[in-house]
């Protein structure tokens, strides 16, 4: 007999999805109102927004707004139509690639529509079936969903350690022996959840001993690491060792879009076999044409990347003095761990969210192993110092809390109340 193929889904929501009559709304899939920045509303109240992703307060930028309005006047929304490879390349698009290429040292370069889409495609149309995939456990999981395409043999490594990487590259050279395949070495630039960065200077030292490319998500690196801002290959001195660099432009440059820089040959290669870009309309003229705005103004002055890192020495010492764990971070992302359940994570970011007005984001299993809370804050240019200390006195109130048994109390005996 046939089962219907709807029954698991009924009968099993994932790890997530069973909270999903509890967080949906409040939780997970909450919905943020007014101007983006660091004080918005949320359910009619106001709050103090730590879970965008604009590290450098570009999204209200007043040239980066009146960019984006001057191009959806001109083009309107749809223009242009098609992929690029028919008729959806512009002149507009090849400026930005050639800006993106100069400013993260790289050749050449290639728009992408998406972050998510264009990894899992540039794994795709990268190897082969005789390829072997090296990658980090810890990936994004548009990493892992590239890796899942893969025909061939593939090897994970612990995170960033550097005796499981050697481990696994032996493993992956021996089997590339045997099948006539290469080897592509996959990490990211920075992790998002921990907000450490990936072992770039340690990881190209590894090619004088194993013949593997290089191939780095810096998504959470670009805009916001290096002398220029170039990310996490530049702060490690490392850049030209990159062999192809990928970043989004979800984060510091607050758009919609991603990039992949590499050597000409290279992207030549890859524009003519990307499939999520060969069948997919061209990134519109307002997103390409406020890319360009929001390069421009990355590029010409260091001064919000370096409020950006004023903020986030701030919080991440405040936390640090007033005895938080918040990991081996050498990065913006800024995690605090504490020990709880999810019913006490709940009932603690419902206090924090209620009574304090700190909106942030909250990490629990699977995504951290179980047992573990971690509250996950991205500190942007926007933020003041006034933010920071408001944030700090909050925190040191939900800790006593958590660690009295508070939570863990209200958990207990009631479902929390996000109406």
């Amino acid at each position: 007999m046939v089962k219907d193929l709807f029954e698991r889904i009924q009968d099993n929501k994932g790890p997530l999805g069973k909270w999903a009559s509890q967080a949906e709304g409040y939780y997970v899939f909450p919905k943020l109102e007014g101007e983006l920045g660091p004080r918005m509303q949320f359910h009619g109240k106001n709050i103090l927004n730590w879970s965008l992703n604009d590290y450098l307060g570009l999204a209200n930028h007043p040239e980066v707004r009146q960019a984006d309005t001057d191009a959806a006047i001109q083009f309107g929304a749809a223009y242009p139509m098609g992929a690029r490879m028919m008729s959806g390349h512009t002149t507009y698009h090849e400026q930005l690639e050639n800006e993106l290429a100069e400013f993260v040292m790289k050749e050449s370069a290639y728009l992408l529509n998406f972050g998510y889409q264009g990894m899992v495609s540039i794994i795709d149309a990268l190897v082969t079936k005789n390829d072997i995939i090296v990658y980090d456990v810890d990936s994004h999981a548009c990493i892992i969903d590239g890796v899942r395409l893969h025909m061939g043999k593939r090897f994970t490594y612990k995170h960033n350690d550097l005796e499981s990487m050697e481990k696994n590259l032996q493993r992956a050279t021996k089997m590339a022996e045997e099948t006539g395949g290469g080897i592509l070495f996959i990490t990211e630039g920075v992790f998002g959840m921990r907000g450490q960065q990936g072992k770039l200077k340690e990881i190209v030292a590894l090619k004088q001993k194993y013949n593997f490319r290089l191939l780095v998500d810096d998504a959470h690196g670009f805009g916001t690491l290096g002398k220029t801002g170039a990310g996490a290959g530049e702060e490690q001195g490392v850049q030209a060792d990159i062999d192809v660099y990928f970043s989004t432009f979800a984060k510091s440059m607050a758009n919609i879009g991603a990039f992949v820089a590499a050597d000409k040959t290279v992207i030549d290669y890859l524009k003519y076999n990307l499939r999520s870009q060969m069948f997919a309309k061209a990134l519109p003229m307002i997103q390409t044409i406020g890319s360009l705005k929001r390069l421009e103004l990355l590029r010409k002055s260091s001064a919000i990347k370096d409020k950006l890192w004023e903020n986030v020495n701030a919080l991440q010492n405040g936390l640090k003095e007033k005895g938080f764990n918040i990991g081996d971070t050498n990065t913006c992302i800024t995690p605090v761990y504490l020990e709880g359940s999810i019913p006490e994570a709940m009932v603690m970011v419902n206090d924090l969210r209620e009574n304090y007005g700190i909106f942030l984001s909250i990490v629990v299993y699977p995504v951290i192993p179980k047992g573990i809370i971690l509250l996950r804050m991205i500190p942007t240019a926007s933020h003041t110092l006034a933010d920071i200390e408001e944030t700090l006195t909050a925190f040191e109130a939900i800790r006593e809390k958590l660690t009295n048994g508070t939570y863990k109390e209200i958990a207990e005996r009631t479902t929390v109340d996000v109406s």
